[in-house]
């Protein structure tokens, strides 16, 4: 099984002269284990073989809808089977993408999350970590704000491959995603200048050790992007599902503790955080998640009672996401 087209030659050989150099010892070979310990890489990796050889006449990593090339570089026909090379990375969840003239319509309208965020954020000439990545929609996003180099992690494979085939279509640049969690990786040491989590602590058991990981990527002064689900005010200071009932959220197994508004601004202040503020407040729609020709699946509409939308099928609030800004404390005499 040949892993090369999957770009890390490159990062590795970034790492080499990089604070992250310590990464070497351990990182490679996790990803290897990985990638090779999933049952469809090799079809993954053949759909990436069958992707065009193409270079990009025109790229925007700025554009809500990320644009990659014209339409003219291809014709009907190789339009029609690039659509069917990408469906093989089935489902899209974070996007979307246009490719050469096509529009990846995915399951989330990720560029309205974005939308709500790059204004209150300077990521020029920045090092970035993406926590829980995805396919690096928001990394590309990142880059056409202005970043110098991101680093993704997502445990997820086959998002890992959707960014791959991205990465095939735009060419070479200065991002990458690693199929790992941030607990596999080594301690961080205080190498990053932003650290962005968005849609990751509902899933960890332990929030204060996910936030305390974080931090210590971060160099002191370095800004904390943090988004996930809040409960709205009169639901307590939390809710926890995957110890209740049936442990389930919006029919996901894995979301631990819900917190307030303000319960979730307590973390981060007990984490050591400082400047912290709430920049983001905004109802999931069904509008922004949904169900696309890209993503067959059950969506938000699925997971709300049917007869109150207002809340989960389990009788919880309906999905409430909140962003929070905050800066990693610099020490007296650093």
């Amino acid at each position: 099984m040949n892993l090369d087209e999957l770009g890390y030659d490159a990062l590795w050989q970034w790492l080499e002269q990089s604070p992250l150099a310590y990464w070497l010892e351990t990182v490679p070979s996790l990803c290897e284990q990985r990638l090779l310990g999933h049952g469809d890489t090799p079809r993954w990796l053949a759909a990436l073989d069958a992707l065009p050889e193409l270079t990009p006449d025109t790229l925007d990593l700025a554009a809500p809808c990320l644009a990659i090339g014209s339409a003219t570089q291809l014709d009907h026909a190789q339009r029609e089977q690039l659509a069917e090379t990408l469906m093989a990375f089935h489902p899209w969840r974070k996007g979307p993408f246009c490719p050469y003239g096509l529009h990846l319509d995915t399951e989330w309208r990720s560029d309205w999350k974005w939308a709500r965020l790059q204004s209150q954020i300077d990521l020029q000439d920045r090092l970035v970590l993406d926590v829980g990545s995805g396919n690096g929609y928001y990394g590309w996003r990142m880059l056409g704000a202005g970043a110098r180099r991101v680093v993704g992690i997502d445990p997820t494979v086959s998002y890992v491959m959707q960014f791959a085939a991205m990465q095939k279509l735009i060419g070479p640049q200065p991002m990458h995603v690693l199929p790992t969690t941030l607990e596999a990786l080594p301690r961080g040491q205080g190498e990053f200048d932003t650290v962005f989590s968005m849609g990751v602590i509902y899933h960890r058991k332990d929030h204060m050790e996910h936030l305390q990981q974080l931090c210590d990527y971060l160099r002191p002064g370095g800004e904390l992007i943090l988004e996930g689900l809040v409960i709205p005010p009169g639901h307590g200071e939390a809710i926890h599902p995957a110890s209740q009932g049936n442990r389930r959220y919006a029919k996901m197994k894995n979301v631990h503790t819900v917190p307030s508004v303000e319960t979730m601004a307590n973390w981060l202040d007990k984490a050591g955080l400082v400047g912290i503020e709430l920049i983001d407040l905004s109802a999931t729609t069904v509008q922004e998640q949904r169900r696309t020709p890209w993503m067959h699946f059950e969506s938000l509409s699925d997971y709300l009672d049917p007869h109150d939308p207002g809340q989960t099928i389990e009788g919880y609030p309906a999905p409430l996401r909140a962003m929070y800004r905050a800066a990693k404390r610099i020490q007296p005499g650093a």
